[in-house]
């Protein structure tokens, strides 16, 4: 996503640049010449757009894959499910944390999972075991 963000700016900087330097002399604009300018800002736009095309079509089947809780190549396979289906909404909570916020889109943001009841986990018996030896009794 923040690559494609950033090809777009790419994209809008040197639609001003070229607007810019349109009205203006172009000698005046670049220390390189009219054409070696013209060629380099196409060059730009192509990297950009491929950038931008290439991003946006990752991050749309990575939200996709989050939101379907099945990998692509899960869904090539038509493989069954052996878990529980739920909201798309749910999904993206899971992956994300819980509440819903801005720093979902922030890779700086540590994903608040919260804290989990150990007695409503579906668990071997084992696990019981362990969480009665460890908090002095039994969930019931």
């Amino acid at each position: 996503m923040y690559i494609a963000l950033i090809s777009l700016h790419t994209l809008i900087m040197v639609g001003f640049h070229f607007l810019h330097c349109f009205e203006e002399d172009w000698t005046k604009c670049s220390s390189f010449s009219l054409p070696t300018t013209v060629i380099l800002l196409i060059l730009l736009c192509f990297e950009g757009l491929l950038f931008l095309i290439f991003t946006l079509v990752m991050f749309g089947t990575q939200v996709h894959s989050n939101c379907t809780d099945e990998t692509g190549i899960e869904q090539l396979k038509k493989e069954e499910r052996r878990w529980a289906k739920k909201s798309k909404w749910m999904n993206m909570k899971a992956v994300f944390g819980h509440p819903f916020s801005l720093g979902w889109a922030s890779p700086f943001a540590t994903p608040d999972q919260g804290k989990a009841d150990p007695c409503t986990l579906h668990k071997p018996r084992w696990y019981a075991y362990y969480i009665a030896r460890l908090y002095g009794s039994l969930c019931s």
